[in-house]
């Protein structure tokens, strides 16, 4: 050895001598002097292959040299010494014997506030020999911490993207080179770091995480709050490399970090939010590191969870189908830091950027899967948490959030949930905002089994029926929600939703009746269809089984009815839905149409009811009189309702009540609900209204007049008196003259109605001075004009 040594020694002499002249060109002037001096220098030395033990023995002498060659003015030269000094440090058996001279001369070089090598491609090469350094030299470097540090924080943040990425890969290898002095500067390094986490090259960025994360585990833990935004921010980051360096960093600081169960709570979040990656190999990474992190932790702590380890391995009934049950010491890991996480995430979810809003509303969904029932303890925050997350107007959030929900219904007891659930329903948190609560207990309630929400079913129709739950609010949005409602528990609890049949049809007649949207509409009606289904009826015989309580509820009411109010439209959504079956319960329907219709009711409310009532009563058979009863309530409806509506009155909304009282009247009439008996009875009080309505300057009120006297006349003409029809044939001829076309082509029908009308008993004599006045007026329209008006008095003459 000793020979091979002194071998060594004499090669070294030989070459050095042969190298003396080109040393001392090194101190001359001319550039290319020196240049050309470091060149052959390299090439008479690691170039020529030799030994290492004479490369040895050759750095010794050369060394001091090529540092100083590092300030040389010109380029070339600084580079070629760079290089040369880096081939020696690679090939040399103990290059830690060049620490002491070549540490200082960098540190100096590169590690100074102002950088003193204007050349990035040099101060790459720089960094490439401070990590080949590193490697080689390994702990040897611990009395050079400072300068490496001093070194690191100047290099980190050099404008050069490639010099950033090897400073980097320079950090993790020294951290793990001496881990027990590391620590005592690590934190010198976490602000450069910070400041290039963002740069603009990608591959810069998963350098500087993969640093952070060297740094943060080797490091004191003192700066793991300073890292951890900047972390959380690279999880939105466009690139998927960067995103799984993340990962694979958090799940390092989870399974390795000393001090890690003081920051299981702000770590957690970020692995878990990598499971829900769009990438699939990121999301495979987290979850292996999670299941990694969650066995660890069972092993460290197996005494304190003992007996769930026998005990609770079983998935708890109704478990999610085709989801994964996380190990017991991952799902331990978020039931004990659920406490700390809930807040954060009800932060998050309303974070102005929404990236971060649809990531904290996936993670919520994770966090949930993992607590299973012990979701309970943190109800009312979470419930606060979802119902301004289901108001976001971003869809995944709501999505998202919706899918937590439904979790919360598999795991949390109905008991519990109901209890703040609809309290809220019944007081939503924001009237601008009503319907989140719905949303909510929409979501929860699909998650919940049927056996479970069955005994419950009563008290959730009995809130959703509530005048301040299913009335209250006219947004599409709200509507929807409470259409979802229904929907849920049809679908989850099926024929069960018998015993609130009657509620769940109450809230589809006012959603239907409220709604503005007919695509909603139509949803509600197959929900209707639905409810009739599961109980084995058709939509027919639902109403039928309901009708009276549904016209009992609406008549609770009917006293205070005005225009807006949803009561009117609900009775709408029943007599024209119900069909047939109306014809039933006409005894109860009309004293809820005589209070509602009184002249002293709202004006545009009546209006409303008379056209509703008008369409009914022209398919009558069909409708209100299906069974015949609404004729034997004819005289009542004629005399009460639609009498005192005939009534003239000062104003135009007074004469379009009038309007469309005579279209209920004229509907009647050709409907065939009224028989000739009753009509003839009221004719002596009905003729009057309909004379005074001829006068109308509406013309759709003169043109059903008319309309109606001649359905009069059809229907009872040949049994009315001579004086009776002797009144009528004068306001006929004043029509004649009428302003509207329409309105006299009617009149001229009804003026042949009424010659049609006399019968035997109609004494021509007697009442010889109507006749004259009638052939008079109509001789003189013989003239009109207009030639079919002409055609048409020729024809009725």
């Amino acid at each position: 050895m000793a020979a091979e040594k002194t071998g060594d020694k004499h090669a070294a002499s030989d070459v050095l001598r042969g190298l003396h002249r080109h040393l001392n060109c090194l101190n001359e002037d001319n550039k290319m002097t020196r240049r050309r001096a470091l060149e052959l220098i390299k090439k008479e030395t690691v170039d020529k292959g030799l030994c290492s033990g004479v490369l040895q023995e050759i750095l010794s002498s050369l060394l001091k040299p090529l540092l100083k060659s590092l300030s040389d003015p010109v380029e070339r030269c600084r580079e070629t010494a760079l290089v040369t000094i880096t081939d020696f440090i690679r090939c040399v058996p103990r290059p830690e014997e060049s620490l002491s001279y070549l540490m200082p001369c960098l540190a100096q070089r590169f590690g100074e506030k102002e950088t003193l090598e204007p050349s990035e491609e040099l101060r790459l090469l720089a960094v490439e020999l401070l990590t080949l350094t590193v490697e080689v030299c390994g702990k040897h470097l611990a009395p050079y911490l400072n300068e490496m540090i001093n070194i690191l924080q100047r290099t980190i943040v050099d404008p050069f993207p490639d010099v950033k990425r090897e400073s980097c890969k320079c950090v993790v290898s020294f951290a793990k080179c001496v881990p027990e002095h590391f620590h005592m500067q690590a934190e010198s390094l976490v602000k450069p770091l910070m400041q290039t986490i963002t740069h603009q090259h990608s591959r810069v960025r998963v350098s500087v995480v993969e640093a952070t994360g060297a740094v943060i585990q080797h490091g004191s833990g003192k700066n793991v709050d300073d890292v951890l935004s900047h972390l959380a921010q690279r999880l939105f980051d466009d690139s998927p490399q960067v995103r799984k360096a993340v990962a694979a960093v958090v799940g390092g600081w989870l399974l390795n970090m000393r001090d890690r169960y003081s920051y299981f709570h702000k770590l957690i979040p970020l692995l878990l939010s990598s499971t829900t990656d769009e990438i699939p190999e990121i999301r495979l990474l987290a979850a292996d590191l999670w299941k990694q992190v969650g066995a660890q932790w069972e092993q460290e702590n197996e005494d304190d969870i003992k007996d769930k380890m026998d005990f609770l391995l079983t998935p708890p009934l109704h478990y999610p189908p085709g989801v994964e049950r996380p190990g017991l010491g991952c799902r331990e890991l978020v039931v004990r830091n659920l406490g700390r996480l809930v807040p954060a995430i009800s932060h998050d979810v309303t974070d102005w950027l929404v990236p971060t809003r649809v990531r904290t509303s996936q993670l919520l969904s994770v966090l949930l899967l993992h607590a299973e029932d012990h979701t309970t303890q943190h109800l009312q925050p979470l419930l606060a948490t979802l119902y301004r997350a289901c108001a976001d107007s971003e869809r995944d959030v709501v999505n998202n959030c919706l899918a937590a929900a439904n979790l919360m219904g598999t795991f949390v007891p109905p008991p519990v949930f109901l209890k703040l659930l609809l309290d809220h329903v019944t007081s939503p948190y924001s009237s601008s905002h009503p319907w989140p609560p719905l949303m909510v207990l929409a979501a929860v309630l699909g998650g919940c089994s049927r056996e479970l929400l069955k005994p419950h079913l009563q008290q959730i129709a009995n809130t959703l029926v509530q005048p301040a739950v299913c009335q209250e609010y006219q947004q599409v949005m709200y509507l929807e929600q409470l259409l979802a409602c229904v929907t849920v528990l049809l679908n989850q609890c099926e024929s069960e939703c018998g015993s609130v049949s009657l509620q769940l049809l109450q809230v589809l007649v006012t959603v239907q009746s409220l709604s503005t949207e007919p695509q909603l509409s139509a949803k509600a009606m197959e929900s209707t269809h639905s409810l009739s289904k599961v109980q084995g009826l058709d939509s027919t015989e639902l109403y039928r089984r309901h009708m009276r309580q549904l016209l009992d509820w609406l008549s609770a009411s009917v006293n205070t009815w005005t225009s807006y109010s949803p009561q009117r439209l609900q009775l709408q959504i029943i007599v024209m839905q119900s069909g047939p079956v109306i014809g039933e319960f006409v005894s109860q329907l009309m004293p809820l149409l005589h209070s509602c219709l009184q002249p002293d009711k709202d004006t545009e409310m009546r209006m409303m009811i008379f056209t509703m009532l008008a369409k009914l009563l022209l398919d009558a058979n069909n409708t209100l009189d299906s069974k015949g009863h609404f004729r034997e309530e004819s005289e009542k409806f004629v005399c009460d309702i639609l009498l005192p509506n005939l009534v003239w009155r000062a104003g135009r909304t007074a004469g379009a009540v009038r309007t469309s009282a005579l279209s209920c009247l004229l509907a009647l009439l050709h409907g065939g609900s009224i028989t000739s008996h009753v009509l003839k009875c009221e004719a002596e009080q009905l003729s009057p209204r309909v004379f005074s309505a001829l006068e109308e300057d509406s013309q759709t009120s003169r043109l059903f007049a008319c309309r109606s006297l001649s359905a009069m006349l059809g229907l009872i003409g040949t049994s009315l008196h001579h004086e009776a029809l002797n009144k009528i044939y004068p306001e006929l001829l004043k029509r004649l003259d009428d302003s509207s076309e329409e309105v006299r082509g009617i009149a001229l029908q009804a003026v042949g109605l009424w010659l049609s009308s006399l019968t035997t008993d109609y004494n021509p004599e007697l009442c010889a001075p109507h006749l004259q006045l009638l052939f008079q007026q109509l001789l003189l329209h013989l003239d009109d004009p207009n030639s079919s008006v002409q055609d048409q008095v020729l024809g009725e003459m």
